[in-house]
């Protein structure tokens, strides 16, 4: 998922050829307060000159911000895919959202609830420690949630998320662990952070494995560049397919447990092998 500036009509139309799977056009942190109604009309217009083999999203500002409702009024009768929400305290400002999309759908004469939400769910403290509540009461639009390091470090008035090796300190860890944990137990997608420094392709690798590999489903990128890197490492290789297909094969027997390789595999196994074959870009 791209992150593209709504107010840049150069950066809109360079992102339409970058082969991300959505673009997420940006009314929030990358437009200045003075360039938001143009980033509207700009974000606006190319919902509705463009072609959608591309999923179009919009990042809208948060609901204290006194710009959401503008947002949702320049932008939901050009039927975006989804909205982007920052910086929430809990679950009930996704239904407040919800509740707002369910105005505009049935007065534009738009289909109920075919506006998802993307809900950035740890950009606040209290967002972190109320994530159990959407597990607990699901919002019907949530399609994703995602978290972020750098606007929870600015609320906690804290450094550099990060340790000098990279990796993420403890506070951070558990956000995002909380995050991946929400995400699968809500049956919704978990989509991972940005990776900053746009120009490190080999460090941006390794984090997206990484990412994959701890159960995230996707990756936001702000550079094109970062997309066929996101795109390769979120891809199942041809040897992961196969690798599933015979873990099915080997499970039709009826046996509890099988040996493939020299390697056991049990049921669990099998579960994530189907889940891998059953993914729409896999069939």
């Amino acid at each position: 998922m791209l992150f593209v500036p709504a107010d840049s009509e150069r950066k809109l139309a360079k992102a339409t050829d970058a082969a991300a799977d959505a673009l997420i056009l940006d009314l929030e942190d990358s437009v200045q307060p003075e360039r938001k109604a143009l980033a509207r009309g700009l974000a606006r217009d190319y919902l509705q000159n463009h072609a959608r083999g591309t999923s179009l999203w919009i990042r809208v500002n948060d609901l204290r911000s006194g710009e959401l409702l503008k947002d949702l009024a320049a932008v939901v009768s050009a039927r975006p895919a989804g909205i982007v929400l920052p910086k929430i305290l809990g679950p009930e400002d996704v239904q407040t959202v919800a509740n707002y999309l369910d105005a505009l759908e049935e007065s534009g004469g738009i289909a109920a609830a075919s506006i998802a939400i993307l809900a950035l769910v740890t950009e606040t403290p209290a967002a972190v420690l109320r994530l159990g509540e959407f597990v607990r009461a699901p919002a019907a639009r949530l399609a994703a949630i995602s978290w972020g390091a750098e606007d929870l470090s600015s609320a906690l008035g804290a450094g550099n998320p990060r340790l000098p090796n990279g990796a993420w300190r403890p506070t951070y860890e558990y956000a995002r662990s909380q995050c991946i944990l929400a995400a699968h137990a809500l049956a919704i997608e978990a989509i991972d952070t940005v990776y900053v420094d746009f120009r490190d392709t080999a460090g941006l690798r390794l984090a997206c494995e990484a990412s994959r590999h701890d159960g995230f489903t996707g990756r936001f990128a702000i550079h094109p560049d970062q997309v066929p890197v996101i795109n390769r490492a979120f891809t199942p290789t041809a040897a992961d397919l196969s690798l599933a297909r015979r873990i099915v094969q080997a499970f039709d027997s009826g046996a509890g447990v099988v040996s493939i390789d020299g390697k056991m595999y049990d049921i669990p196994h099998l579960k994530a092998a189907r889940r891998l074959l059953i993914s729409p870009q896999n069939r």
